[in-house]
């Protein structure tokens, strides 16, 4: 069976930590786009593991754990993790594969990146480390793919820079490449997991562009990227947060007033711990956009929600909720593709009850407080897609699956 795990929002929606929750039942975990700007954090026996390029599978001692084709590697990134992680009591090797068909970053990429930010008509506010120039390149049929390096005619044309970059990393990246397709192919009778980065709104094509990642981060990209066809894809289990939260420039209609709530932003942010795990840069936070979150479930044929970060609102008295814009006098339900439409967007809310009650650590939906419930089957009513998996902290075992995940 093959689940594909994205998010649903502006990302940091806490995919690494359902990905790690369902692994536990998966062979293999994928990987299928992104970079080293992409942040999961897993806690587990109460150990924090921040993982960036890996995996979030690779902290179960048995699982494969694949790095795909549609990622950018940045080698120096990537072994530095594989170190601390090592460092942590993580035995990696052996079980941490390549996409032969992967592109590489290169270091003489991260100062482009930056100068390209200067340069361009919208600043989107780029982490500056190469993700989007390697991207470019690819595009433009310039890049260097992990496999091609051992290819002598491409070898010889890369710059002495970069084969100095390369070198080190040479012999164990040899044993590390994977033809995906066929790796699939041959575990096609094994459960596993795909693991997109960033969310469904910073998509290429379907995000808020050109506020957007350089890769696709949608469901189907677990097909381009992870080695298999659009018929292998047995259920979408898409993350998203009980508030929402965006990084960098770009619309966000439902953030909070930082004169008006200026206090609740805190909270939410430090309750949260909405800082990035790549930057450290606090996260822009503000109520639960609906209408943004009902075309996530549209355009990637969501089959089942999951809900994270449910017990930030435990002690609010009241909670907020957006299921409609106004622009330009007229309300709107549908999530637009203009920028400036999304940028003069008014939310339209509606208003729960808080339950004043702490959360943490139930395990079934039956005995988390009314209020609460009444909150998650809203939602569920609004985006027409149930909600199945639900997080009440950041261990392992804080979550509450309504009903069985690895059943076709």
């Amino acid at each position: 069976m093959n689940i594909v795990v994205i998010g649903a929002q502006w990302g940091d929606e806490g995919k690494g930590k359902i990905v790690d929750y369902l692994a536990g039942e998966s062979a293999v975990v994928t990987r299928f786009s992104g970079g080293a700007n992409a942040g999961h954090t897993i806690v587990s026996d109460g150990i924090t593991y921040k993982l960036h390029l890996v995996p979030s599978g690779i902290v179960y001692p048995d699982k494969t754990v694949i790095l795909g084709t549609g990622m950018v590697i940045d080698l120096e990134s990537l072994f530095s993790e594989l170190k601390t992680l090592e460092e942590q009591g993580i035995n990696w090797r052996g079980r941490v594969l390549i996409s032969d068909r992967a592109h590489l970053v290169f270091p003489t990429y991260k100062a482009m990146d930056l100068e390209m930010e200067k340069k361009r008509r919208h600043p989107i506010g780029t982490t500056g480390r190469g993700i989007g120039i390697a991207y470019a390149q690819k595009a433009d049929r310039d890049g260097v793919r992990s496999g091609d390096v051992f290819n002598p005619d491409v070898w010889n044309r890369l710059s002495e820079e970069e084969k100095a970059f390369i070198t080190p990393y040479m012999e164990d990246l040899k044993t590390m490449l994977v033809d995906l397709v066929s790796y699939m192919a041959a575990h096609k009778e094994e459960n596993k997991l795909f693991e997109g980065a960033q969310g469904a709104l910073l998509d290429i094509d379907t995000g808020t562009y050109p506020y957007v990642s350089s890769g696709y981060s949608i469901a189907s990209g677990a097909c381009a990227g992870g080695g298999i066809g659009a018929l292998d894809i047995d259920a979408v289990y898409a993350v998203f947060k009980a508030y929402s939260t965006r990084v960098g420039n770009g619309p966000f209609p439902t953030e909070f007033d930082h004169d008006a709530e200026g206090e609740l932003e805190n909270k939410v942010r430090v309750t949260g711990r909405e800082f990035g795990v790549t930057t450290g840069r606090p996260r822009r936070c503000g109520y639960l956009d609906l209408v943004a979150l009902k075309y996530s479930c549209r355009v990637n044929s969501i089959s089942d929600l999951v809900l994270t970060h449910l017990d930030i609102y435990d002690d609010m008295e009241e909670i907020k909720v957006c299921t409609a814009y106004e622009i330009d006098g007229k309300v709107v339900s549908d999530f637009p593709a203009r920028v400036d439409m999304l940028e003069n967007a008014k939310p339209i809310y509606q208003t729960f009850k808080g339950w004043k009650k702490n959360i943490g650590g139930t395990k079934k939906f039956e005995d988390l407080p009314q209020k609460a419930r009444e909150y998650v089957e809203f939602i569920e009513k609004y985006t027409e897609t149930p909600i199945s998996i639900i997080s009440v902290g950041y261990e392992r075992d804080d979550t509450m699956i309504r009903k069985p995940v690895w059943t076709r």
